[in-house]
């Protein structure tokens, strides 16, 4: 695709963004949401055990004279007896196939002390673990469009949509509401859940950003072109929006939504957001790698080792390419993370920035790899990303990793290989 062409398209999105200015209203960015951190009250969750005689592996509860609904029994039982116990409030149960766990959730009245909750839930056999109801905040905001896409010329999309551009791939987007209306992500979305209590699905402006980052649709005459075009996305609306620039998750709407991410077997999870340790989302990561299921998490700046869950063991841990940051234990990755246009409800585009949206340009360049990938086979390794002097990943050397062997590998070449040596560019190599 020629620069020329990307300036049509960017003349014609700026266009179709002025003309529907008026959907943009403030009232419109603000979606109703559950009380934000300042109001919200405190929770603990509790994994309870699954009844021991029936649990099966699987995650299902099946058994002479034990059907689903009698566990659900059982485990709301052992939630209020738990609850009278220390003076809680059972708020809801979570089934957690994928730990063959439940997950209670406790509200603490006022006068309660955190620790000691924690500590006497989990005095208890039946209970695994317990641990606060952590929260969690999106990575980045919102600026004016201005610029085209730095992916174009940094990573040779042209070049690599020439080998693959992520057909069939399935990338989990845990975010805020995606706008599956958006004429640039036109049949992008092919499945969504919502894991936000109380509210209705609702398009919101950061999971819709990420969502062209990934997959905006290319060749349709119209906004920008996602680094993986004909990736399926599996949009899981976990995260709500308190305004513009705020966007808050917490620990189960996040457990939920990786929990289906992990049923769908998605190829790529991408979760552009960053808050706590919190162990029920490590344990559901630890299930996902193990599982051959990328995930990928925007670094925090702010935060020790770059924040969780970007600094979980195996989590792709991604970096704004513009901020110089030590490398944390799992190896930060950086990728453009300024002045990216991109998706917004009501079928506009504007410039973003931060790592959020870096992140889900890396989880497009996967979901890109994974469809090249030489083999289908389920046990095949991990992709590798190729790393570039300074943290940046070599895109063209990271394609032609995965598809070694592949009858795609000659496109990539003549095609990535001509155009970095003609630039002069340095070789990429593996970290």
């Amino acid at each position: 695709m020629t620069v020329a062409t990307l300036l049509r398209r960017l003349a014609l999105g700026l266009a179709l963004a002025t003309a529907g200015g008026a959907a943009f209203a403030d009232d419109a960015l603000v979606a109703p949401t559950p009380a934000d951190s300042a109001s919200a009250p405190r929770q603990v969750l509790a994994m309870l055990r699954s009844p021991p005689a029936h649990a099966r592996v699987d995650g299902s509860y099946g058994g002479a004279g034990y059907s689903d609904a009698a566990r659900t029994q059982s485990q709301e039982r052992a939630g209020a007896r738990l609850a009278a116990a220390h003076g809680l409030r059972l708020v809801t149960l979570w089934a957690m196939p994928a730990l063959g766990l439940d997950c209670a959730v406790f509200a603490l009245p006022p006068q309660a002390d955190l620790d000691a909750s924690i500590a006497a839930l989990q005095a208890h056999a039946e209970v695994a673990w317990a641990q606060p109801m952590n929260e969690f905040r999106a990575q980045g905001h919102l600026d004016p469009l201005y610029q085209l896409q730095p992916t174009a010329t940094q990573w040779h999309l042209d070049d690599l949509h020439a080998v693959a551009t992520g057909r069939r791939v399935r990338v989990a987007i845990i975010d805020s509401g995606v706008d599956e209306a958006h004429p640039d992500l036109a049949q992008a979305v092919q499945v969504h859940a919502n894991f936000v209590d109380g509210q209705a699905w609702v398009a919101e402006l950061h999971g819709t950003a990420v969502a062209g980052l990934v997959a905006a649709r290319a060749d349709n005459g119209i906004g920008i072109v996602g680094v993986a075009p004909d990736a399926r996305l599996v949009a899981l609306r976990a995260c709500w929006e308190v305004s513009a620039s705020q966007t808050l998750c917490n620990s189960l709407t996040l457990a939920k939504a990786l929990s289906f991410a992990i049923e769908q077997r998605a190829e790529i999870i991408n979760m552009s957001l960053s808050g706590p340790d919190d162990l029920l989302l490590g344990r559901l990561i630890d299930v996902a790698l193990a599982q051959r299921q990328q995930v990928v998490a925007a670094v925090d700046a702010s935060a020790p080792g770059g924040g969780f869950p970007a600094a979980h063991p195996g989590v792709i841990a991604v970096a704004d390419g513009a901020i110089d940051l030590p490398l944390g234990a799992n190896g930060t990755w950086s990728a453009p993370a300024r002045d990216l246009p991109t998706t917004v409800p009501g079928g506009g585009w504007r410039m973003v920035s931060g790592t959020s949206f870096a992140a889900g340009e890396v989880s497009g360049l996967l979901a890109v790899m994974d469809e090249a990938r030489a083999t289908a086979d389920a046990r095949r390794p991990a992709l590798r990303l190729v790393r570039l002097p300074g943290g940046g990943i070599d895109a063209c050397a990271s394609l032609l990793h995965a598809a070694e062997s592949s009858t795609a590998r000659a496109p990539v070449a003549t095609g990535c290989r001509a155009v970095l040596a003609a630039a002069g560019a340095p070789p990429g190599r593996s970290p």
